[in-house]
């Protein structure tokens, strides 16, 4: 499967943006899907998780605020993010794997999230 990444940009604090993760080449309902994110200097990190049967999982920082969806129809995820802050500045990535997994095997190119006044 191949992830195409979108929907980055600069955002004020306490605003909102929707990303998303558009796959080829297989249905995103095969798969485990994921957002990671990777801040300026930092290592990259989990943010959410949606699985086949569609229950989903966030880190805690990101819980009550961000939603993590799928669109079979469309073959694409998505990842609304709301009452940003400048702590969510990151390159946002998209993953997937056949199985939940720590280290996904398939990886989109990052999206830049910039959380700014």
């Amino acid at each position: 499967v191949q992830l195409q990444a979108s929907g980055g940009g600069l955002v004020q604090p306490g605003g909102s943006l929707k990303l998303s993760c558009a796959a080829s080449g297989s249905s995103v309902s095969r798969y485990t899907m994921y957002w990671f994110r990777q801040a300026p200097g930092k290592d990259r990190n989990f943010v959410a998780t949606i699985i086949r049967d569609g229950r989903t999982y966030y880190a805690d920082n990101v819980k009550g605020r961000f939603t993590i969806s799928r669109d079979n129809a469309k073959n694409t995820v998505y990842l609304q993010m709301n009452s940003l802050n400048p702590e969510d500045t990151a390159v946002y990535y998209c993953a997937a794997d056949l199985s939940p997994s720590d280290n996904p095997t398939n990886w989109g190119q990052g999206t830049l999230v910039t959380v700014s006044s």
